[in-house]
């Protein structure tokens, strides 16, 4: 048997013994449901959200012997230990936290699982566990919170990559009134994700379809569409066997340029209406998503004038800059509209957006820097593209 295959038995095992222990159903007496474990209204309540913004956590597993809470939620302060009552569930109360989207794990004997009781999940790719998100509210709208404003819609379009071999989705967003629009064409934004995620993460993590909605409504950013590909080299989920790519063992796939630029981005020219020139094609993304789109970018200005690296990988354990950028100068960057670098000041990534941002500048390229505060976490990114798309596909 191959190791990959030993891994993926593994972590089917791992699942399988996590599901049974926090599925061990209710306590005794306890109403049944259709499907034999309880009902939408007897359901074990987790996340709470209580009224001074803390939330409390609750994990059925009677015959776990230890479960933690880790992720953005105990705000770098480590594995924070829940407490097992007598029906054997296990509950803690985390904050109160600031306004925010938190993400969380239950870290079970060592095996780190979603929430059961929670369908706010952060989608990942095969083999990597999945994350629960809870928002904290506020006393003001947040600029992903939908709004009672005209909506975009979000489509899945399944290609054949010839260049990886495998049938791959793409998550597309078109404007409000797409279909009925007498515009003739938009521009399109190429936006990536970060490592162990996959097409759907800017909208079920990012909430991108949400915010450009509010930024159009209000007149702040231009009707676009917004291409999400997937950035591992991974067949769709759930359209056939599951195969895996050859020879992509790394972090960034070679093969991703090819499927971006040769394939992607002409199915998307041919099936819909979008202009197919420089000046209205932008490409950006976050952490991997973020070098590939610094990457890919800086080398084809010819194809995007509009190039944005959120808390971009680059650099360090990633690349050799001087090596990946040397051909970028400031002639061939000299068409580009907007080069942007953003990266948060806790990031481990800090240094490395920082020295390329810099590195870049003493060349005589143009590149808007901008730190904020935050680590490598959603919240920072979800700011990025709020105060980024309204840059978009301006006039000079």
């Amino acid at each position: 048997m191959t190791t990959s295959r030993l891994y993926m038995l593994a972590i089917l095992l791992a699942s399988s013994a996590l599901h049974a222990l926090a599925q061990a159903g209710p306590p005794v007496g306890a109403p049944r449901g259709r499907g034999g474990g309880g009902s939408p209204a007897t359901a074990l309540r987790s996340p709470e959200v209580n009224p001074d913004g803390s939330v409390t956590l609750r994990f059925r597993a009677p015959q776990a012997v230890a479960v933690d809470v880790i992720g953005e939620i105990t705000r770098r302060k480590g594995p924070q230990p829940m407490t097992k009552d007598d029906s054997g569930v296990w509950s803690t109360t985390l904050g109160p936290l600031p306004p925010e989207i938190w993400s969380y794990n239950f870290r079970v004997q060592g095996v780190d699982v979603a929430d059961p009781s929670n369908p706010s999940v952060k989608p990942t790719p095969p083999g990597l566990p999945m994350s629960s998100f809870v928002e904290v509210p506020g006393e003001e709208m947040k600029p992903f919170d939908a709004r009672p404003v005209p909506h975009g819609e979000v489509r899945m379009v399944l290609y054949e990559s010839k260049s990886m071999g495998v049938a791959r989705w793409l998550w597309v967003y078109t404007p409000p009134n797409y279909d009925a629009s007498a515009k003739s064409k938009y521009p399109v934004l190429y936006l990536l994700h970060g490592n162990g995620e996959a097409q759907n993460g800017w909208v079920m993590n990012g909430r991108a379809n949400v915010i450009l909605d509010n930024l159009i409504a209000d007149g702040k950013a231009q009707p676009m569409l917004v291409v999400m590909p997937q950035g591992h080299a991974l067949q769709a989920p759930n359209v056939a066997p599951l195969a895996r790519v050859p020879n992509e063992t790394g972090m960034f796939s070679p093969k991703f340029k090819s499927d971006l630029l040769e394939e992607i981005v002409p199915l998307v020219e041919k099936r819909y209406r979008v202009f197919a020139d420089a000046d209205h094609r932008a490409i950006a993304g976050l952490s991997m998503g973020g070098g590939q789109a610094l990457d890919i970018g800086l080398h084809r200005p010819d194809l995007f004038h509009w190039i944005l690296g959120y808390s971009a990988a680059v650099g360090g354990q990633f690349s050799n800059v001087d090596e990946q950028f040397r051909d970028v100068s400031a002639s061939s960057a000299s068409r580009l509209r907007l080069l942007w670098i953003s990266v948060g000041r806790q990031d481990y990534l800090f240094r490395a957006d920082h020295d390329l941002a810099a590195t870049l500048t003493e060349r005589g390229i143009k590149v808007q820097y901008h730190e904020t505060e935050g680590a490598h976490v959603w919240s920072v990114w979800r700011r990025n593209l709020n105060e980024t798309l309204p840059m978009l596909f301006r006039s000079k």
